[in-house]
């Protein structure tokens, strides 16, 4: 290489190291400012002082068929909101809804009923879009609707095996035919929804929304729309039979043609803090000392069992505290009410909290959900148990 073409090349290697360093400097102001990816680090390396575990056990800890699906539903509501299809669907549904409270009730409304046949976290994802694109154009208060968002999603998701991860788990573990299932968990659905709308109705107000901007119809990517619909049913219909990976995979390669945006601007932290949380939730319920203590308990009744998945599950989820305690009792009844319950109280209590306050990108949202998540909590736990009385 000459001189002159050695100079020439100098400017552009500072350039792209400036570029390089501004990046990571981005990516760890990120990090730092997100309170949940960095307490998941913590853990991380405190359980890996404690029991370290090999590169292969801490991968078989992730449930792969869950972070894929997550990746794919990213992918896909950033495409379907690109579009402009949620801004334009959210101008009519504020004329037909000229009030907070009665828009806040169907939005609720929609979310339960949406998640009890395409799971708590696919319903938020059809959701909160739109609640954000509802803000965009009208005084939305958008932190609390999102916090009801979250709190329906995971009452209406606990009626069917299909509604959750732990309902599909546990339905397949007792044996249960599909009518008897949705039967033994109706009464404690329709107490949860009742208090729900109860409350959502009572944080909301009877004011008129009046629109802040309008934006013409003819700003919808219809091309983009239509194929992100059409590859959401497919990707879902795939994900439900197991093929996550290969929905994915097909997802990623269609968008990389239609919208390359939609994939390489999803919110890569929050696939980050779902791995991290199985790896640290299920390294916590594998060690010995936890074994040993729920060893010791007799989980075989109703209060035991109902308790135990309702408390645990406010440490290491819903879904990880039902493949837990599985293990100790057979009481499905109480477990599964536990574990519907315990999806409230803290975030962590279910994923589907944890997707729809990131999606809120707003750290005040975290402050915010548990004033209103932990009453919840506490009133639902008595109404669970009562529930338990009609099955």
């Amino acid at each position: 290489m000459t001189d002159d073409a050695q100079h020439q090349t100098a400017p552009a290697r500072l350039t792209l190291m400036k570029r390089t360093l501004g990046a990571l400097g981005t990516l760890f102001e990120r990090v730092r400012s997100d309170r949940v990816l960095v307490i998941l680090l913590i853990a991380f390396v405190a359980l890996q002082i404690l029991r370290p575990a090999s590169a292969g056990a801490l991968f078989a800890r992730i449930d792969q068929h869950t972070i894929l699906t997550l990746a794919g539903l990213l992918m896909l509501t950033r495409a379907i909101d690109q579009s402009g299809f949620l801004d334009w669907l959210a101008q009519r549904l504020l004329r037909w809804f000229r009030t907070e409270r009665r828009l806040a009730l169907l939005m609720v409304s929609f979310a339960a009923a949406l998640s009890t046949l395409l799971t708590n976290d696919v319903a938020l994802f059809a959701v909160v879009p739109l609640a954000l694109s509802l803000a965009r154009i009208a005084p939305v208060r958008i932190e609390r609707l999102i916090i009801f968002l979250a709190l329906a999603v995971n009452a209406g998701s606990s009626l069917t095996p299909l509604g959750n991860p732990q309902n599909l788990f546990l339905w397949q573990h007792s044996g249960m035919g599909f009518g008897a299932y949705v039967a033994m968990m109706t009464p404690i659905t329709v107490a949860l929804m009742g208090l729900l709308l109860a409350v959502c109705a009572f944080a909301f107000d009877s004011r008129a929304l009046h629109f802040q901007r309008r934006g013409p119809s003819h700003e919808v990517r219809w091309p983009l729309l239509w194929t992100a619909l059409v590859l959401f049913v497919a990707f879902v219909a795939l994900a439900d039979h197991g093929l996550a990976g290969w929905a994915c995979a097909g997802v990623t390669v269609v968008l990389l043609f239609a919208r390359r945006s939609a994939v390489i601007g999803i919110d890569w932290l929050l696939l980050t803090i779902f791995v991290l949380m199985f790896v640290v939730l299920r390294g916590v319920a594998e060690m010995p000392e936890v074994r040993t203590l729920l060893g010791h308990v007799d989980f075989s009744g109703t209060l035991t069992a109902y308790l135990g998945g309702a408390v645990l599950s406010q440490f290491i989820s819903n879904v990880p505290a039902a493949i837990l305690l599985a293990e100790y009792t057979q009481n499905w009844p109480a477990l599964a009410h536990g574990v519907a319950v315990g999806g409230f109280g803290l975030a962590v209590g279910s994923l589907a909290n944890l997707i729809a306050l990131r999606m809120a990108k707003s750290s005040k949202i975290w402050w915010h959900f548990h004033w209103i998540s932990i009453p919840f909590y506490l009133v639902a736990l008595g109404l669970g148990f009562a529930a338990l009385k009609w099955v």
